[in-house]
């Protein structure tokens, strides 16, 4: 029986480890074609940049195909990239404090507060999480326009009405399991609605925040659509700017697209990566509780 586990156990870690080469392939791809020169990278993407000049006898002479870091110098210079990542920061942080604040507290009041009020909230956020973006976004684009929301600020609330659906979902799901004990003790020794939210239950929710938080902010960094249709070229994100690198008739800056991808998505990978323990806790607690 033991003898058993350890094969299984071994074949799925092979398993594991090809799915992931399968995942990082194509970040290693970009990677590499980002240090090589535009016109190499469409006749050679899988082949390492070559350092130097080879001569291969009547195969001819094998050009040097590293370019170094100029591929990111006319990226950034071209797209003003640093003014698009202060904008994407900007709209990420701010609309993931805003989905965290009021979905909490949606959350806990429609849990706490029993009826067929506080029970058709719930189930209309939950129906939101189904409906596909494409249905919406032409009239989410005339009311944003109408209402002045097609800026960085306006923008939030864009995001907020659109990250409601799952995480309300995700905070009913663990506040349930919050013993409402608590909450009474708090009222009883003087504490308001809002004291008794900041100051005891959402200390409690931490391990769903933190999931909530990193679940939209790797969606609204990585968002085109809406940033694109709702500001357009006026205040262009990450994902937004770097499609400025395709010019008329189909060309494309190859070279520069490369490197400007690498470095939209170092950011997301590093936040990412410090926080994906955080991801399966915070599902499983919302999940397992009430």
């Amino acid at each position: 029986m033991v003898r058993q586990n350890k094969t299984a156990n071994r074949i799925i870690t092979i398993i594991l480890i090809l799915l992931s080469c399968v995942f990082i392939l194509p970040i290693l791809i970009v990677l590499m074609n980002s240090f090589k020169g535009k016109l190499f990278i469409s006749d050679q993407p899988f082949v390492f940049p070559t350092f130097f000049k080879r001569d291969l006898g009547e195969a001819g002479i094998q050009p040097k195909t590293f370019v170094g870091g100029k591929n990111y110098a006319s990226g950034i210079e071209k797209i003003h990239f640093w003014s698009a990542f202060g904008r994407s920061v900007f709209i990420t942080v701010f609309a993931v404090l805003i989905i965290v604040l009021f979905t909490a507290m949606t959350a806990w009041f429609i849990t706490r507060v029993k009826g067929h009020y506080s029970s058709s909230l719930y189930y209309l956020f939950v129906f939101s999480m189904v409906i596909p973006f494409q249905m919406v976004m032409f009239p989410m684009t005339k009311v944003a326009n109408v209402l002045h929301l097609d800026n960085p600020i306006g923008i939030l609330v864009l995001y907020l009405g659109f990250g409601a659906g799952m995480s309300v979902f995700m905070f009913s799901g663990f506040v349930k399991g919050i013993p409402i004990d608590i909450e009474e003790a708090a009222t009883i020794d003087g504490c308001n609605p809002m004291q008794c939210f900041f100051k005891v239950v959402f200390p409690v929710m931490k391990p769903t925040i933190i999931t909530v938080a990193i679940l939209n902010t790797m969606w609204v960094w990585n968002d085109y659509l809406m940033p694109y249709l709702v500001m357009g070229k006026d205040y262009p994100t990450i994902p937004v700017a770097i499609q400025y690198l395709q010019g008329g008739y189909g060309s494309i800056d190859m070279g520069a697209m490369m490197a400007m991808l690498i470095l939209a998505i170092i950011p997301i990978v590093v936040f990412y990566a410090f926080c994906q323990k955080y991801i399966i806790e915070g599902v499983v607690a919302g999940a397992v509780k009430g």
